[in-house]
């Protein structure tokens, strides 16, 4: 129908060639283009709300003594990981300098990790002890994580969030002139605007993956073991929603991305030791069942 046209169009704006102003290729490792220009419309103070939300979490978890205390050996690892991502964040947004980072282990069943605007990292106990995380495999989290923030994809988001509720808003208003019944207009609309927001969900996950395999890798860690991840996550995750219905893209896919930014992280994790790229020895899973990654 005509009045979806634009809602149509709209998306495909958003996800497509105009989202991402390409920048100057970057001399080495992955090259993403600049961050999407619909985060200026996401409002402002993101990162004083996320430091807020942050510390009431914090708060909660010590109340509940769910907070990994700073000499538990789980959290003096991630801190220690952490420590020698944040270096290469800059390159990805220089406001990082300035930002106030914090680390901290909550005690929880669930397979989560987060880090919101200004740094502020979280990472559930259920993740490192059902996945049995090797550090480079914290790496891989965490700075997939991190890229989130880098990249302002919350911003982000809301921005388009912003955007997509005025077109359909608009579209409401087309309809009403044209003599279309105005609340089955906006419904479409909406529906259309929902489909387009996980695509966007999903492309920004894509792009934290291989923005954190570069970050990783400058760092020591090896890619490789994004790979491992994945298949681990499959392992204890059976069951999950089409891809085109979630906010993640499915690990099969996330799997053949790594690979295939490989060519491009593998130089920066071996130059970070000092050795050949050729000559690196396999990744070895720590659980039975996944193979060795090997590269080339």
């Amino acid at each position: 129908m005509k009045f979806v046209s634009c809602s149509l169009l709209l998306c495909s704006a958003l996800s497509g060639g105009i989202a991402h102003a390409q920048e100057a290729p970057r001399q080495d490792g992955v090259n993403v283009g600049n961050m999407s220009w619909a985060r200026k419309f996401g409002g402002s103070g993101l990162e004083q709300q996320a430091a807020l939300q942050y510390a009431q979490v914090i708060q909660d978890a010590r109340q509940k003594r769910a907070l990994g205390p700073d000499d538990f050996s789980q959290v003096v690892r991630l801190r220690s990981i952490a420590n020698k991502l944040i270096p290469y964040t800059l390159s990805w947004n220089p406001r990082s300098k300035n930002w106030k980072w914090e680390i901290n282990l909550l005690g929880s069943k669930q397979i989560n990790a987060y880090c919101m605007p200004g740094g502020k990292i979280a990472f559930y106990s259920g993740i490192l002890d059902t996945l049995k995380l090797t550090d480079d495999e914290i790496a891989i989290v965490m700075g997939h994580e991190i890229a989130h923030a880098l990249r302002e994809h919350g911003a982000e988001r809301a921005g388009k969030a912003n955007i997509l509720n005025f077109m359909v808003q608009g579209t409401e208003v087309v309809a009403g002139l044209k003599g279309y019944d105005p609340r089955f207009a906006g419904a479409l609309a909406g529906s259309v605007a929902k489909v387009g927001m996980l695509a966007f969900s999903r492309q920004d996950e894509t792009e934290a993956d291989i923005v954190g395999l570069d970050i990783a890798a400058r760092a020591g860690f090896d890619p490789r073991a994004g790979i491992v991840l994945w298949q681990k996550m499959a392992m204890v995750n059976k069951s999950s929603p089409p891809q085109w219905l979630s906010t993640h893209p499915a690990g099969n896919n996330r799997i053949a991305e790594i690979q295939k930014h490989l060519p491009e992280v593998m130089p920066l994790y071996a130059k970070a030791h000092g050795v050949d790229v050729h000559k690196l020895a396999p990744y070895q899973a720590n659980v039975k069942g996944i193979s060795a990654v090997s590269y080339p």
